[in-house]
Parts: C-alpha cells; structure tokens; sequence
C-alpha cells in the first residue's frame, strides 16, 4: 500500500513538472477547497454628508466578526468564475465623533468569490445584504434606536496559506428607521475594511 502511494505522489509530480510553471501556479491560486470562513475585520467609516439626506458626519471604527458558508463548489468559466458563499455578520460599531456611541447588530450577506481571476493567490470578491442595528448614537434626527442597514461592497483577498488569507475591502453602507419613526435621518456611509480569514 505504501509502494502504492509513493509511485502515485511520483507521478502526480512528473505530470505537474511536464505541465510547466503556468499549472502549477494555478494551483496556487485556487480557493480552498473548504466548506465555511471565520474571519474578523477591523477598519474605519465616514458618513457622506449631502448624500441623500444624510445631514450628520458620523465616524466610527469598526470591528465585525464573520462566519461564511460555501453553499456551492466553484462555478463557471473564465473570469467569472466563482464560488458562491453565504456570509453572518456580527458588528461593532464604535462611534468616536461626533459624540462616543456604539452600534451593533447582525447582517446576512451574500458574497462571490472571483477564484477565476485569482492571480498569485489573489482572489477578488463582491458582497451585498443588510441586517437589524441597534443604534446609541443620541441624534434625535434619527427617530428611533432600532434600525435597518443594507450595503454592498467589494474587496479582496490574498492567501497566505491554504488555510488562510488576508484582505481589503470598501463598502458602502447605509441605516435608516425605515420611516418606523420620524424624523428618519439616514446615515449613508463609506467603510475601509483590513480582515483576517481561517478556512475550514
């Protein structure tokens, strides 16, 4: 048996040496074959002022826990080629201007993975959903402390090792009562993200 298996790791390499450099660092590239992600993101938001009707300058930091679930293997060809996953969100958001506050809540996302256009490790990816905040801000223009948020994004991550990756991410990000209560100022935001992923 044991004959058996090294002759089949030595042919696995004779194959990929004959393949050339280009297949094996394609192979590198690929997503983990892994069936759900950990990840905890650190970053930093501004609301947009005049943005819709968006009145209040709002800066906070960041800290969201994630735990996504790959629902399928990867899928098509070519650039968009993919893997699809669906992502639980906890944040943190801690207001630091204008006044100290907190935010915190759940979102459920639905996230692609480009593995197609993985390049060293590189794999780029897009996001959308939204979720429950529950809001301590003080600003009587928002009207209520339960709140709705939707954003969408994008960013990217790179794969330090077969089990792990780095990444970067933008996304926008808006919260608003839903007009459940008045006033219903909302707060249309931009977020940079920097993350940290397990696979497993």
């Amino acid at each position: 048996m044991a004959k058996i298996s090294a002759l089949s790791t030595a042919m696995l390499a004779i194959v990929l040496a004959a393949a050339g450099p280009d297949t094996a660092k394609a192979q590198t590239a690929l997503f983990p074959a892994a069936s759900s992600e950990y990840s905890f993101l650190l970053g930093y938001g501004i609301t947009h002022r005049g943005f819709g009707e968006t009145r209040t300058e709002v800066q906070t930091v960041n800290f969201i826990g994630r735990f996504g679930y790959f629902l399928s293997d990867e899928m098509g060809s070519g650039w968009y080629r993919g893997q699809f996953e669906h992502v639980v969100e906890l944040p943190l958001h801690l207001v630091v201007d204008p006044e100290i506050g907190v935010m915190t809540g759940a979102n459920l996302l639905a996230k692609w993975n480009f593995t197609g256009l993985g390049n060293d490790g590189l794999i780029p990816y897009v996001f959308a959903g939204g979720g429950i905040l529950y809001v301590d801000l003080g600003l009587p223009t928002m009207g209520s402390r339960l709140d709705f948020s939707y954003g969408a994004g994008t960013g990217v991550q790179y794969l330090v090792r077969r089990d792990m990756a780095v990444s970067a991410e933008y996304r926008y990000h808006h919260i608003s009562n839903a007009n459940t209560a008045q006033p219903n100022e909302p707060l249309n935001s931009s977020k940079i993200l920097f993350g940290i992923s397990l696979f497993r």
